[in-house]
C-alpha cells in the first residue's frame, strides 16, 4: 500500500508537464510555435516526450506500475478476508470485564436459556456466532467494511483498466461547423483529431451531421441587474445520417445533452460566428468565398479570426485579413472598436491586411490568427496601416490592384467534439462500485460481541457477561453491548 501511495504521488507530479507546456495533441500549432521559439530546449523536451506527457513511454510506465502495485496489494487482502470470513469467531475471554465495553446482569433462567437467547440476539444483528463451550458464545460481525474496503481498491484497479481500454481503442475529434455546412466523420474532415494507438481511422463510422440552425438566446432585460446579455440557451438543430444512403433524422444537440451517433458522440462545447466573405482579385474571380469562424474573447462575443487567401496560383501574393468581428458593434474611445451585445444586432467586421506568405515554413497554424514572420501589412494611400470596417453587405476595393472583399453575412457555426469512449461504462461502474465500497468502508464497524454465563449463588438464576471489542474506534461500542444484554434479559427473563 505504501508503494501504491508512492506511485500515485509520482503519478500526480509527472502529470504536471502537461500543465505546463502545450501538449501536441491538444493544440499542435501552439506546440510548434513553443519549439521554434526555443530552438535549444524545445527539441530536447519534445525527444522526452513533454509535448505529449500522457502518451509518453515513462508516464505509462508509472501507470503500470501503480495498477500492478494495487493489484500486489489488493488480492493477497481478498484471500486473507475470504479466508476470515470463514473462520469461526475467536474463543470469548474468561473475564469479559476487562474489556472496554461490557455490561453484566443476574436473570431468572438457566445458562442454557441464556445461551439460546444471546444466539438468537446477535444472529438477529447479523453477526456470525460460534459456541467453542457450554457457558459462552462468541460472534463476530462487520465483515462488510473489509468487503467495502477491497470493493474500494478493486474498483480503482478497474477503473484504471477502464481508463487504459478507452485510451487504446477510443478517439476525440473537434470541428467547427457553420449553419448550412454538413459534416462527414472522416478523419480529414476534423479540425483536431486525437485517436488512441489502437484505433484504425479508416473505420470511423460513416455518418454525417448537418447544422441546419443555432439557437442562442441571451438575456435582454436591461432591468435585470448584472443579467444583461447572459446565455440563456444553446440549441443547435441538426439533421443526421448514420450511413450514406440511410435515411436522415433529426435532432438536437444541447449543452449537457449530447446527440448519439454511433460509435460517437457529439457535444456541443461552443459556438459563434462566422461571417461570410467574398474576396476577389483585379479581374473579378472570386478567390475566397467561405464561412469563416471567428473566436470569441469576452461574453459580448467580441471575436478574433483571420482570412486567408492563398491566391490563384498564377502569383506568388498571397493575402490576409486579421482583426474583430463585432455582433454589436461600437467605438470605444478608450478600447476603440468593441461589442456591446453578444447577438448580431449591429454586425461589423474590423480588419487590418497583409501580403506574403501565409504558410511560412508549413508550420501548423491556428486558424484564427496569421503568423506575420513572412508578412507585411498593406498600408493605405496615407501611409498608414489599412483599417477595413464592413457591415453585411458592404464592398470594399483594396488598394494597390489587389483586388476586393465583400462581406456577405452573418452565420453561426456549432463547435462540436464527437468522442467515442469504449471504456465508459466499465469506468462509470467502477466509480460507483468505488463509491459504495468508500462509503461501506466508513459507515460500517467490525465488531466482535461475546457472552459469558455463570450460574448465580440463588438456585435457578445465572449471571450473564456481555463484553463487546471493536477493531477501529468506535464509540458506540458500549452501546451496542447495552443493547444485546438487553435483549438476552428480555428473552431469557430476569
Amino acid at each position: 500500500m505504501r508503494t501504491a501511495l508512492l506511485l500515485l504521488l509520482l503519478l500526480a507530479v509527472a502529470a504536471l508537464p502537461g500543465s505546463v507546456w502545450p501538449q501536441r495533441s491538444i493544440d499542435a500549432a501552439r506546440t510548434a510555435d513553443y519549439i521554434a521559439q526555443h530552438p535549444t530546449a524545445g527539441p530536447i523536451l519534445d525527444r522526452l516526450g513533454f509535448f505529449e506527457v500522457y502518451a509518453s513511454p515513462w508516464f505509462a510506465a508509472i501507470y503500470l506500475l501503480l495498477l500492478v502495485s494495487l493489484l500486489g496489494c489488493v488480492l493477497p487482502r481478498s484471500v486473507q478476508h475470504w479466508k476470515a470470513m470463514r473462520a469461526r469467531p475467536p474463543r470469548a475471554p474468561r473475564r469479559l470485564e476487562r474489556l472496554s465495553a461490557h455490561a453484566s446482569e443476574e436473570v431468572d433462567a438457566t445458562p442454557e436459556q441464556v445461551l439460546e437467547a444471546a444466539r438468537d440476539a446477535l444472529r438477529r444483528r447479523r453477526m456470525r456466532v460460534h459456541s467453542h463451550d457450554d457457558s459462552s458464545v462468541s460472534s463476530e460481525g462487520g465483515y462488510a467494511r473489509e468487503t467495502g474496503n477491497l470493493v474500494f481498491h478493486i474498483g480503482l484497479v478497474v477503473l484504471i483498466v477502464g481508463f487504459a481500454y478507452g485510451h487504446l481503442f477510443g478517439w476525440k475529434g473537434d470541428v467547427i461547423v457553420p449553419v448550412g455546412q454538413t459534416f462527414a466523420n472522416t478523419l480529414t474532415r476534423y479540425d483536431t483529431f486525437s485517436p488512441g494507438p489502437l484505433v484504425d481511422t479508416e473505420e470511423l463510422d460513416p455518418f454525417t451531421i448537418r447544422v441546419d440552425r443555432l439557437d442562442a438566446r441571451f438575456e435582454e432585460n436591461v432591468q435585470a441587474k448584472g443579467q444583461l446579455g447572459m446565455p440563456r440557451d444553446f440549441t443547435a438543430h441538426v439533421t443526421t445520417t448514420a450511413s450514406p444512403g440511410a435515411p436522415e433524422k433529426s435532432g438536437t444537440i444541447k449543452v449537457n445533452h449530447p446527440l448519439e451517433m454511433g460509435k460517437g458522440t457529439a457535444f456541443l462545447l461552443g459556438n459563434g460566428y462566422a461571417p461570410t466573405v467574398t474576396v476577389k482579385d483585379a479581374k473579378g474571380t472570386v478567390l475566397y468565398r467561405e464561412a469563416t469562424p471567428f473566436l470569441a474573447q469576452d461574453n459580448n462575443y467580441k471575436s478574433v479570426g483571420a482570412i486567408k487567401v492563398p491566391g490563384d496560383g498564377s502569383s506568388t501574393r498571397q493575402l490576409g485579413f486579421s482583426g474583430f468581428f463585432l455582433p454589436t458593434a461600437t467605438v470605444d474611445e478608450a478600447t476603440g472598436p468593441t461589442s456591446i451585445f453578444p447577438d448580431a444586432k449591429n454586425p461589423v467586421l474590423v480588419l487590418t491586411l497583409f501580403e506574403g506568405d501565409l504558410f511560412p515554413e508549413g508550420r501548423p497554424q491556428s486558424v484564427y490568427t496569421l503568423d506575420t514572420a513572412k508578412l507585411t501589412q498593406v498600408k493605405d494611400a496615407k501611409g498608414e496601416p489599412l483599417r477595413i470596417w464592413l457591415e453585411p453587405g458592404q464592398t470594399l476595393q483594396l488598394p494597390g490592384g489587389r483586388g476586393s472583399i465583400t462581406f456577405d453575412r452573418v452565420d453561426r457555426f456549432a463547435g462540436l467534439s464527437i468522442r467515442d469512449d469504449p471504456g465508459k461504462w466499465v469506468t462509470l461502474g467502477a466509480s460507483l462500485a468505488s463509491l459504495l465500497g468508500l462509503v461501506g468502508s466508513v459507515v460500517i464497524n467490525r465488531r466482535r460481541v461475546f457472552v459469558r454465563v455463570t450460574p448465580a449463588i440463588d438456585a435457578g438464576r445465572t449471571v450473564v457477561t456481555v463484553g463487546g471489542l471493536a477493531k477501529d474506534d468506535d464509540a458506540s461500542m458500549p452501546e451496542v453491548v447495552t443493547e444485546v444484554l438487553a435483549q438476552i434479559t428480555q428473552k431469557a427473563g430476569r
